[in-house]
């Protein structure tokens, strides 16, 4: 599996934002620590903020939090919001003794799939992988 640059910063965030005590935390704040260009932290962020995943707030006090407690939201949740439904590619056609191959892919795209569904951002802030 790819992760692509996009989903790692909104992984991040949403983990700063998991970790961050309650409230709104600025946006500037997130983008400090975890390093993610403002430009495209924004974008991230409203996009997360459309899928329902965290909630908004404008204003000297405003920011973002999540819209669900940490141990509800999994990574498989945040990348589904970012990189959409993937589409499972095509391994059927390996000839003759390589064709088991296509079972071992799916069975390693089942497994990655299961991995994020189980661990949440509650997990990652905590360190505390299951």
């Amino acid at each position: 599996m790819r992760i692509s640059a996009r989903t790692q910063y909104a992984l991040r965030a949403a983990t700063e934002l998991a970790a961050a005590p309650p409230g709104p935390v600025p946006a500037e704040r997130i983008a400090a620590s975890q390093n993610i260009p403002r430009r495209f932290l924004d974008n991230i962020l409203l996009q997360l903020r459309r899928a329902g995943l965290i909630h908004s707030q404008r204003g000297p006090d405003g920011g973002y939090w999540l819209a669900r407690p940490a141990e509800e939201i999994t990574l498989a949740d945040v990348i589904l919001v970012v990189e959409g439904n993937p589409e499972r590619p095509a391994h059927g056609g390996y000839p003759g003794v390589a064709r088991p191959l296509a079972d071992v892919w799916s069975a390693l795209r089942e497994y990655e799939e299961t991995l994020l569904a189980e661990i949440t951002l509650a997990h990652i802030a905590k360190d505390s992988l299951p």
